[in-house]
C-alpha cells in the first residue's frame, strides 16, 4: 500500500510539473501524448459505442499493430500478455482465456458479433477462431452478465474483425510467419473492397507446426498440429445502416500429448518411426471443425439505431486413438444465437439501451466413447441499461437483466448399464450493475463499479462420465449443482501525463456456489493407462486482486513499461489443503524497455524535417524492445488428493524488433522478429495441464515442460489495388 501511495504522489507531482511547462511545449504535445490516444478509442462491449475513458468497468484494448507484432501459436496465446489475463494450455495449439483467475465457461468469447460456442468446458478444447482474421481485441474484466448473460462472470473477450474499407477502396494483404522451435509455418491471404457501398472481405489461412521442444523433454510427441481457416463476408453499407453476412470455416488437427514415459529411460513415448520434425499427425489426435454463419444488421433511426445479429454455429470434435480411420469420440454441437437491441442517441446526457438475446443448442454423441450425454439447451435474457453524463467530469451507468435457461440431458444405456440418466434442470438469474467514472482532470480518471454475475452449470459439470484424453483424467459430474452468483466491486485509477502514465485496478469478488473439480484420490483403469478420477463439487469463494502498471517515457522515443497482476482466490470455510481455488494464475510481473528509433508523425509541424527524412528513409516505425516476464512461485494451491502441486517461480527474457519498409513514403511491408524465452529456460506454467503427466523416473521431474527458446519471423505485405 505504501508503494501505491508513493506512486500516486509521484504522479501528482509530475502532473503539476507538466501543467507549469505545458505552454512551453505545446507544439510537441501530439508526439508526447501519442501513447495516450488509447483513451479516445471507442469500445463496444458496453452500452453502445463508448469512449474508453467513460467506461465504468475495466476494459483493455489490443490494437491491430500490437496483434501483428505479437508472436503466438493461437489467438488466445496472443492476448494472454495483458495484465489480469492468462491462458490455460494443453500443448501448443490449445489455449483457453483466464481473466482474473476465472476461466472455462466463466469467460465469454465473442467472434463475428456472436458468442463462440464449441465445447469450451473441456481443458483440451480451445477457441476455434483464426487469429489472422482478428483485427483488434476488447477484454472486459469482471462480471458482464448484464450485456452477455450466463457465463460472463469473469469477463468477455471480444474478437473484432477488421473494419470494412472506405468507399472506393480495394486492398489485398499477404502475411507469413515462421517459428524456429516448432517449425511453425503460417500464411494468410486476404482481399477486401468497398464499391458503391457493396463490401466484401475474403481470407484463407493455413498453419502447421511439428512438435515443440525444451531443454528437459527434447521434442514433445503429440504437440504437432495443423490449422486451416477461411472467411467470407458480403454486405451493404448505406446511410440507413448496414447488412452483412459472414461465413467462416475452421479446421484444427491437434495431436494429443499424453506424457507417457518409458519406465527404463524416462523418455517420452511415441509411435514407431516418429520424429520431432514430423508435421503429420500421430495417434492419438483430435479433428476439430467449426463452421459459422452470422447475419449482422444495423438500422439507423432518428432517435438511435436498431441492431440484430443472428448466428448459427456447428462444432464437430472427433478423437482418434487406435486408428486414423475410426474415431472413438465424436461430439457434434449445433448452436443458434440471436440478439436484438435498441440503443438511443445521446440526449441531455442520457443514453438508453434495451434488448433480448439468447440461444438454442443441440449436442449429440456419434462415437463409441462418451464424455457427456446428448442434451438440449434453451435460454433467453431481457435487459435494459442507462448511461448519464453529468457535465464534463461524471459518467454514471447501470442496468438490470433477467435470464432463464433450460437444460435437458438424455438417457444413455451402455452394455445394459446406465451411463447417463435422463434429467432436466431450470436456472434463473437476475443480474445488474452500477458504476461511475470521474474524469477528475486532464490527468486523473477514477472508476467505480459494482456488478452481479450469474452462471448456470454446464453439461460437463452436471453429467460428465468419461475419460478426457487431453487432460489425462476421468471426470464425473454432479446433477445437484446449483447456479453460481457473484458480486464484484471494482476500483480503478488512471493517470496520464507527458512523461508518466499509470493504472491501478483493484477488485473484490464473492462467488456463491463456486463450481470446481477435485481429485478423488482413486483411479480408473483404461486401455493404455490408469486415469485419476476427478469429481465436480462446489462451495462459496472469494477472490481479491489487482493489476498495476506504470509506463515511463522520459523522451517520446523511449518507453519503460511495467505491470503486475495478482489474484488471491480462496474457498470459504475450508481446510488448509482445500482453501485455495484450483488453477489460479501465479503472480506475474512484466517489464519492457522499448526504443522507437524512427517514428514518422504527420501530426506535428514541429517535426516536419523528420517527416522529410522519413520519406527518404526505407524504414518507418522502427523499434527495438527487450522484455522480461517474471512468474512468482505459486504455492497457494488446492493440494488435497494431489489435485495441484506447487509451481516454482521463473523468469523469461525476450527480444523483439520491427519496422515498416517503405519506398517513396509508401509502405510496402511490415517485418517483425521476436525471440521468446531467449535463455532457453526449462519451466512449467502453473496453468499447463501437461504439468501433471507422468514422472520421469530418471530425473524425478513430473510432467511435460513448456516450449524452449523460440524465434519468430513475420512479414506482412499490404497491397492497394
Amino acid at each position: 500500500m505504501k508503494c501505491i501511495l508513493l506512486l500516486l504522489c509521484i504522479c501528482t507531482a509530475v502532473a503539476a510539473q507538466d501543467s507549469l511547462k505545458h505552454h512551453h511545449k505545446e507544439d510537441s504535445t501530439d508526439v508526447f501524448f501519442r501513447h495516450l490516444q488509447l483513451n479516445e478509442l471507442t469500445v463496444t462491449g458496453v452500452t453502445g459505442d463508448t469512449k474508453l475513458k467513460h467506461a465504468t468497468a475495466p476494459v483493455s484494448i489490443i490494437s491491430p499493430q500490437v496483434l501483428r507484432a505479437t508472436a503466438s501459436t493461437n489467438i488466445i496465446d496472443a492476448i494472454a500478455h495483458q495484465p489480469g489475463v492468462s491462458q490455460l494450455t494443453t500443448g501448443g495449439s490449445i489455449s483457453k482465456p483466464i481473466i482474473r483467475g476465472l476461466g472455462y465457461n466463466r469467460v465469454v468469447v465473442m467472434s463475428e458479433g456472436v458468442r463462440q460456442e464449441g465445447q469450451q468446458w473441456g481443458d483440451e478444447h480451445g477457441v476455434e477462431v483464426d487469429g489472422s482474421s482478428v483485427g483488434s481485441v476488447e477484454i472486459l474484466k469482471g462480471p458482464a452478465s448484464l450485456m452477455y448473460g450466463s457465463d460472463a462472470m469473469a469477463g468477455v473477450v471480444i474478437l473484432h474483425a477488421q473494419p470494412t474499407l472506405a468507399e472506393g477502396e480495394l486492398r489485398a494483404n499477404i502475411s507469413t510467419e515462421y517459428q524456429t522451435n516448432n517449425g511453425l509455418f503460417h500464411y494468410s491471404l486476404q482481399m477486401a473492397g468497398n464499391q458503391k457501398g457493396f463490401v466484401w472481405d475474403a481470407r484463407y489461412s493455413d498453419k502447421m507446426a511439428h512438435a515443440y521442444k525444451n531443454k528437459y523433454d527434447n521434442y514433445v510427441p503429440g504437440s504437432q498440429f495443423r490449422e486451416r481457416a477461411g472467411r467470407l463476408m458480403l454486405g451493404i453499407n448505406k446511410a440507413w445502416g448496414h447488412s452483412r453476412l459472414t461465413w467462416t470455416a475452421y479446421h484444427l488437427t491437434p495431436s494429443i500429448v499424453e506424457g507417457e514415459r518409458d519406465p527404463e529411460t524416462g523418455e517420452l513415448e511415441h509411435e514407431v518411426g516418429w520424429t520431432g520434425h514430423q508435421y503429420s499427425k500421430s495417434l492419438p489426435f483430435q479433428q476439430v471443425k467449426h463452421y459459422r454463419a452470422v447475419w449482422d444488421n444495423s438500422l439507423s433511426l432518428s432517435s438511435g439505431y436498431l441492431k440484430t445479429i443472428i448466428g448459427y454455429q456447428q462444432n464437430c470434435r472427433q478423437e482418434f486413438e487406435e486408428s486414423e480411420e475410426e474415431y472413438e469420440l465424436y461430439l457434434k454441437l449445433h448452436t443458434l444465437t440471436y440478439d436484438l437491441r435498441y440503443i438511443t442517441n445521446e440526449w441531455n446526457g442520457w443514453k438508453l439501451s434495451t434488448g433480448i438475446g439468447g440461444m438454442f443448442q443441440k449436442s449429440g454423441n456419434k462415437g463409441e466413447e462418451y464424455l457427456i450425454p446428448d442434451y438440449r439447451l434453451f435460454d433467453f435474457g431481457l435487459y435494459a441499461t442507462a448511461t448519464k453524463s453529468i457535465g464534463d467530469q461524471w459518467t454514471l451507468s447501470g442496468g438490470l437483466r433477467y435470464d432463464h435457461r433450460r437444460l435437458h440431458g438424455y438417457e444413455l444405456m451402455e452394455d445394459g448399464e446406465m451411463r447417463f440418466a435422463d434429467f432436466t434442470r431450470h436456472f434463473n438469474g437476475l443480474t445488474g450493475s452500477i458504476g461511475a467514472v470521474c474524469n477528475i482532470n486532464d490527468h486523473f480518471n477514477l472508476r467505480l463499479n459494482l456488478a452481479r454475475g450469474f452462471r448456470s452449470p454446464n453439461m460437463s459439470e452436471l453429467a460428465s462420465n468419461g475419460v478426457h484424453e487431453g487432460s489425462i483424467r476421468y471426470e464425473l459430474g454432479n446433477r445437484k449443482l446449483k447456479a453460481e452468483y457473484s458480486l464484484q466491486a471494482d476500483l480503478g485509477l488512471d493517470f496520464t501525463s507527458r512523461y508518466v502514465s499509470a493504472q491501478l485496478a483493484l477488485f473484490a469478488n464473492r462467488i456463491d456456489n463456486y463450481i470446481f473439480i477435485r481429485n478423488e484420490g482413486q483411479e480408473v483403469i483404461g486401455e493404455r493407462m490408469d486415469y485419476p478420477v476427478y469429481v465436480y463439487t462446489q462451495g462459496d469463494a472469494r477472490l481479491l486482486g489487482f493489476e498495476a502498471g506504470v509506463d515511463f517515457h522520459p523522451v517520446h522515443s523511449v518507453h519503460f513499461s511495467n505491470s503486475f497482476s495478482y489474484v488471491d482466490a480462496q474457498l470459504l470455510h475450508a481446510d488448509a489443503n482445500t482453501k485455495y481455488l484450483p488453477f489460479t494464475p501465479a503472480p506475474k510481473w512484466s517489464s519492457e524497455l522499448k526504443w522507437e528509433l524512427f517514428h514518422h508523425s504527420h501530426n506535428t509541424v514541429h517535426h516536419h524535417h523528420t517527416s522529410d527524412a522519413a520519406h527518404r528513409s526505407p524504414f518507418n516505425n522502427l523499434y527495438l524492445a527487450a522484455g522480461l516476464d517474471c512468474y512468482l512461485k505459486q504455492s497457494n494451491i488446492y493440494s488435497a488428493d494431489d489435485t495441484e502441486t506447487v509451481t516454482p517461480g521463473y523468469a523469461l527474457l525476450s527480444l523483439s524488433a520491427g519496422t515498416d519498409i517503405q519506398v517513396k513514403g509508401r509502405k510496402i511491408a511490415e517485418i517483425y522478429i521476436t525471440a521468446d524465452n531467449l535463455l532457453n529456460k526449462a519451466y512449467q506454467n502453473h496453468l499447463s495441464r501437461l504439468k501433471y503427466a507422468d514422472e520421469n523416473v530418471i530425473t524425478g521431474r513430473r510432467g511435460v515442460y513448456n516450449m524452449g527458446r523460440n524465434i519468430t519471423f513475420k512479414v506482412v505485405v499490404p497491397i492497394i489495388l
